[in-house]
């Protein structure tokens, strides 16, 4: 809807923006630094490593039920959120590490490197619940719309999936040095 609306009218934009409350644009911005800090090498404790996937999933989570926790198909977009998480969480698990990923056992901690992945996700996930927000203020009916919800549920889904799975990938490192062959090079950043 929202970006329906964009495309046929793009001056909509300000009248859009200009209606979003403010602490949006913070949440905005504080992501975007987050994700930006994801694009240099860094080091990171397993501790920290963990939270990021933990958080980006809340987001999720809460994006999910603020849309559609009142509709009659609210179990139906858990199903198909769940699903969507464990098929992308799965296979990124069981990819390569990115290259220059390494596990420091002694410092308990990871070598990173950049990547824009993080970013992507972040933003999308962040795309994501703002559009739908709009959506479902501008249309409040989508949220009983079985296409729309439950597309919108697995969208959700594969953003939590690929976190999950990005740190999934990373435990492993911890038990399996890093130059031991997987299965797949799938989501490899």
């Amino acid at each position: 809807m929202l970006i329906q609306l964009l495309t046929q009218h793009p001056e909509a934009l300000g009248t859009v923006l200009s209606k979003t409350p403010l602490w949006v644009g913070g949440l905005f911005a504080g992501l975007l630094a987050l994700g930006l800090s994801q694009t240099r090498d860094r080091q990171v404790s397993r501790q920290r490593m963990a939270i990021m996937p933990f958080a980006m999933t809340g987001l999720s989570l809460s994006g999910t039920a603020s849309a559609f926790g009142k509709s009659p198909l609210f179990g139906y977009v858990m199903l198909v959120w769940a699903m969507g998480a464990l098929l992308v969480g799965g296979l990124v698990a069981m990819s390569s590490a990115p290259a220059g990923t390494r596990h420091d056992a002694a410092s308990r901690s990871f070598h990173l490197p950049g990547s824009w992945l993080p970013m992507a996700l972040i933003l999308g996930i962040f795309l994501t619940k703002y559009i739908v927000g709009v959506d479902l203020t501008m249309q409040p009916g989508l949220a009983h719309d079985a296409p729309y919800t439950l597309a919108v549920g697995a969208l959700y889904g594969v953003f939590s999936g690929a976190f999950a799975g990005r740190a999934a990938r990373l435990w492993r490192l911890t038990v399996r040095p890093a130059n031991t062959p997987s299965s797949s090079p799938l989501l490899t950043t």
